[in-house]
């Protein structure tokens, strides 16, 4: 028997009200209803420098992205939610993956990354739905030796797709944003047995 999915979930947003970090709640929900555990966590609770060589050379990692970089490691997969930013993904993610992305000690490039499998999701008040900072952001982490899934969700108009209780309308758009999260941990799941 299989070891229950572990899922690390976190949105590119730091705005409280983010349309993207009520997605990625859904996009969970999804994940623990198809038997998987859920770690959420906050990327304002872990605030880190700007990536810098000189001072990874200096200092060794911040704080703060040893933090991220051990919950990283220390679940099977990744369920994150990126707004979009100027075409791309945000800062605020970039930079939390580009410090995660460093080797630490003897490891190999990119061991917080190898093997873990993620899925991403987006939404914009634009008809786009954040559909470039996917792109990007896919990029990245294939380019960080994830596994990104094929399912994801790019939610357009996001300011008027979500209902006081945070359920997405129309229904089957609120199961479509599920089903990312049930694919994620189905995939992780699989790939464990």
């Amino acid at each position: 028997m299989s070891e229950t999915a572990r899922i690390l979930a976190f949105s590119g947003s730091t705005r409280e009200a983010s349309w993207n970090r009520k997605l990625l709640r859904v996009a969970v929900a999804g994940a623990e209803g198809a038997g998987a555990s859920v770690t959420v966590v906050d990327l304002r609770d872990l605030p880190m420098p700007f990536y810098d060589g000189d001072l990874e050379a200096k200092e060794g990692l911040p704080a703060n992205a040893r933090k991220l970089r051990a919950l990283v490691m220390s679940h099977h997969g990744l369920l994150i939610g990126t707004p979009e930013y100027n075409f791309g993904l945000s800062g605020v993610l970039k930079n939390a993956i580009d410090w995660v992305s460093r080797k630490d000690g003897n490891e190999a490039p990119y061991a917080a990354f190898k093997g873990r499998i993620a899925a991403i999701v987006s939404s914009s008040p634009g008809a786009t739905g954040g559909a470039r900072a996917l792109l990007h952001l896919r990029t990245v982490l294939t380019g960080c030796k994830a596994l990104v899934i094929a399912e994801q969700l790019s939610l357009g108009v996001a300011n008027k797709a979500f209902e006081a209780d945070g359920k997405l309308t129309p229904p089957e758009l609120h199961a479509e944003a599920m089903g990312v999260g049930a694919a994620l941990a189905r995939t992780i799941t699989k790939l464990n047995a």
